[in-house]
């Protein structure tokens, strides 16, 4: 995963990797591939793991993958003045059924203000290049906790 860090909040960045992240967040399996300020940009390889008994991709999936995305990177925005992001408002839309296979998740800020931001996901079936899920995620900018979490993605989850 690349980043636009400076290197005074490098150390704050919590490590987003499906390896540390909590049992959970790694089951949605988002790999972040990268994340600025406004952006962040990964994939998923969506599976059987992720069915419901329909033999389609649950809608939870995509509700994680929305949370954990917009999270990741307005934590990354804000992080540089000693804060972390929370969701607080999770709009998923399910747009069509999924059988499986690798998809891309784009995240996008659409407001970034000093106590709160916005931001919008999509994920697109990348065999197909059609939208499965897309959601907005509005967040509460906080401080960060004297000691950072054990690990996970955005410093929100411990293992567990």
């Amino acid at each position: 995963m690349s980043n636009s860090t400076g290197t005074a909040s490098a150390d704050r960045i919590p490590d987003v990797s499906l390896e540390a992240a909590s049992r959970f967040v790694a089951a949605a399996g988002l790999v972040v591939e990268e994340v600025t300020n406004a952006r962040l940009r990964g994939h998923v390889a969506l599976g059987e793991h992720h069915f419901t008994p329909w033999g389609v991709v649950h809608g939870g999936v995509y509700a994680t993958i929305v949370e954990s995305a917009a999270s990741i990177g307005a934590s990354h925005a804000v992080v540089g003045r000693g804060e972390f992001a929370v969701g607080v408002h999770n709009a998923t839309d399910f747009l069509r059924p999924s059988t499986g296979g690798r998809a891309s998740v784009d995240a996008e800020a659409l407001h970034q203000g000093r106590t709160q931001q916005l931001w919008q996901v999509v994920i697109t079936d990348d065999a197909t290049n059609k939208v499965l899920a897309r959601g907005q995620l509005r967040l509460q900018n906080v401080p960060l906790p004297a000691t950072p979490a054990a690990s996970g993605p955005a410093g929100l989850h411990a293992r567990n």
